[in-house]
């Protein structure tokens, strides 16, 4: 690390998920990290945490002001979206992550899809609609498979891949009829790409990308992705079909083109681009920008991640990205998500959860939907732990992972088998 990083920074990290949990485990190991506060946390982050919601932006900036924060770090979409580092910008307080404007991205599938075309990113073709009916009869022309996306944030629940065109119409009636409120008021109508789904998130300082290591997500809630699509039911990483020549490829035909467009724009890209990937037969396609470090896929990023992480995010943070590298374990990490019986549909909360100890290096289990309840440990959420480990190949992580999520007593509790299976047979 050639770039310049003063001592013992206190750091606030905004969420409350398994991704704040693996970022605030990778900070805490930190030398130059003096102080962690993760607002508001989960039982996993409890030594860490404060009681101020991700979206109360006055009594985050108060917090930041008064405890003297020199880099906050935040997690979820939505506070991105409504401009939460345009507020601490204005007040004068480092951040890292995208503008209200930069985070249009994720924001919007519309805006989104429009940056791609003028970048000349390749992706899938597409039609934006506000008619439902225009919608639909663009459906029956074109005919299925087709994918049919919410413009705005839907949880990442917001993209149904239509096989028939009835589900299609379905589809589009669902999003259009409310079930995403604000959300579903404009739909994407795409292309439906045939290939691997692959994960590339990379730091970004405006003008340069930095990019981490490849991740495959497990989205649906079944094995064999079957099932209803969550927001993550585990990750493994690296695929083992990526490879540098690939990252390089991305790099240079979807990383760059977007940054120089958004630099153009006047709303350059600070913060962790987020590429959802599709591995087609003519060259890897975007299927969607995110601007954040993604959850599930955080969890096995931080677990291969041999470098210090703040020293990157400062570089990205004060334009000086092209100075520093990152280091990164040739190991495998595989991530399996316990959720709440019932998720993604109706689940019951405050399920009692008794962990066993892991060694905090090669094995990790981090919080997402948990709270401490009587100074005990019970679920909160849908997703409720991300069980993680490190190994030196897939099949032994598979296995060590696996082996951790039979020692945890956790009632009736509902995760895949299969996870990084796949990856087994490429």
């Amino acid at each position: 690390m050639s770039a310049e990083v003063s001592q013992g920074k206190n750091i606030l990290v905004i969420g409350g998920g398994g991704r704040e949990h693996a970022l605030a485990w990778k900070l805490a190991q930190s030398p130059l990290c003096a102080k962690i506060f993760v607002a508001p946390g989960n039982a996993g982050t409890a030594e860490w945490n404060v009681p101020i919601k991700a979206d109360d932006f006055p009594a985050l900036i108060k917090f930041a002001q008064e405890q003297k924060i020199e880099i906050t770090i935040v997690g979820p979409e939505d506070p991105l979206s409504l401009g939460i580092v345009n507020a601490f910008q204005a007040e004068g307080l480092k951040i890292f992550g995208p503008t209200r404007e930069a985070a249009r991205l994720e924001g919007s599938k519309a805006f989104a899809k429009e940056i791609m075309d003028e970048a000349a990113v390749p992706t899938a073709q597409y039609k934006v609609f506000t008619d439902q009916e225009e919608a639909e009869a663009y459906i029956g022309r074109v005919g299925a498979p087709i994918v049919i996306k919410a413009d705005g944030l839907a949880a990442g629940k917001g993209v149904i891949v239509a096989s028939l065109f009835d589900e299609a119409v379905e589809a589009v009636d669902k999003i259009m009829g409310g079930s995403f409120g604000e959300a579903g008021t404009k739909v994407v109508v795409e292309e439906y790409l045939e290939g691997q789904e692959v994960s590339l998130l990379c730091f970004c300082d405006g003008t340069t990308a930095l990019p981490m290591v490849a991740v495959q997500d497990h989205k649906r809630a079944l094995n064999g992705d079957l099932g209803l699509n969550t927001g993550g039911m585990g990750t493994y990483s690296p695929p083992s079909f990526w490879t540098k020549d690939i990252e390089n490829q991305v790099v240079d035909k979807i990383v760059m083109p977007t940054l120089n467009i958004m630099q153009k724009r006047g709303a350059p890209f600070v913060g962790v681009l987020f590429l959802g990937l599709i591995m087609t037969e003519s060259g890897p396609k975007v299927l969607e920008y995110n601007v954040r470090f993604g959850d599930p896929e955080t969890q096995v990023v931080m677990a291969l991640m041999r470098s210090d992480m703040l020293p990157v995010i400062e570089a990205c943070i004060n334009g000086r990205l092209a100075e520093v590298q990152a280091e990164w374990y040739e190991d495998t990490a595989v991530c399996v998500v316990m959720a709440a019986p019932g998720y993604p549909g109706d689940y019951e909360k405050g399920i009692p959860i008794t962990l066993p100890q892991v060694d905090g290096q090669r094995e990790m289990i981090f919080h997402a939907g948990t709270a401490l309840q009587e100074g005990k440990t019970v679920s909160s959420g849908g997703r409720v732990l991300g069980v993680t480990v490190r190994e030196d190949s897939l099949p032994a992580a598979r296995t060590r992972v696996y082996e951790l999520v039979e020692k945890i007593d956790f009632p009736d509790a509902h995760y895949r088998t299969d996870i990084g299976v796949k990856g087994l047979f490429k």
